[in-house]
């Protein structure tokens, strides 16, 4: 049997939950994984297949329930994978910055747009943000997790300072130009606050704000949604 808690930000190890998102670590991020739980209602011989192939002699892979009733109160989970944190740095590039993001779910649904539009480098901001290793940040990013570097940093001015050939783009409801009248150039930084606040009124002054521009009927877009446009216009030329 293989021992598993609830998560906690300061485990060793976060938990990967679904067959879809096991998959991806294990074949992104193989020397992250320590182990394997599968349901005994699985009933995917293919899945289970590939998964014990993949898994070798090296990764322990046991059938059992108590693991889900302790992670998953969902009836459609029927893997787990076990997985080791290990912190990383992000590299030169284009990067999604995200300011004191709150929202687990958010930010894994940002992660997953991340990737799919080849921003593989995402910044946090702020100690208490949401948690990129929670296992509803991997679920939620349906294992883009296993495919992307996230580093946090303290303040902004950590992040600014590291990488000062970057062109700073923050989103902001009173930016100073509209996102489709903007050049975006690289290497950029999409910035993005957090879901209720917004950003800080001081990045007015940090690069060239930039708005979306939208119908007065709301009062703004859901951060998903702002960050996917964002990524959309600053990639659309590649």
């Amino acid at each position: 049997m293989i021992k598993v808690t609830s998560y906690k930000s300061s485990s060793d190890f976060t938990y990967g939950l679904g067959a879809t998102v096991a998959m991806e670590y294990l074949l992104k991020k193989r020397d992250a994984v320590s182990a394997v739980i599968l349901h005994p209602g699985f009933r995917s011989e293919d899945t289970m297949k590939k998964i014990r192939d993949i898994c070798g002699r090296d990764i322990p892979v046991s059938t059992e329930e108590k693991p889900f009733n302790i992670l998953s109160k969902k009836d459609n989970c029927f893997v787990i994978c076990v997985i080791e944190k290990k912190e990383c740095r992000i590299r030169d590039g284009n990067h999604m910055v995200l300011v004191n993001p709150s929202n687990c779910g958010n930010l894994g649904t940002i992660v997953r747009s991340c990737l799919g539009f080849g921003v593989e480098d995402i910044a946090i901001v702020g100690k208490t943000s949401a948690d990129p290793f929670d296992p509803k940040t991997i679920r939620a990013s349906m294992g883009a997790c296993a495919s992307v570097r996230i580093e946090v940093f303290d303040v902004f001015r950590d992040y600014a300072d590291r990488f000062p050939s970057n062109n700073l783009y923050p989103f902001m409801l009173d930016g100073s130009t509209k996102l489709q009248e903007t050049s975006i150039n690289k290497p950029f930084s999409l910035i993005m606050g957090n879901e209720a606040t917004g950003l800080d009124p001081s990045f007015k002054d940090v690069g060239r704000p930039i708005r979306i521009e939208h119908s007065g009927n709301i009062d703004s877009l859901n951060i998903t949604i702002a960050a996917s446009i964002g990524l959309y216009e600053a990639t659309k030329s590649c």
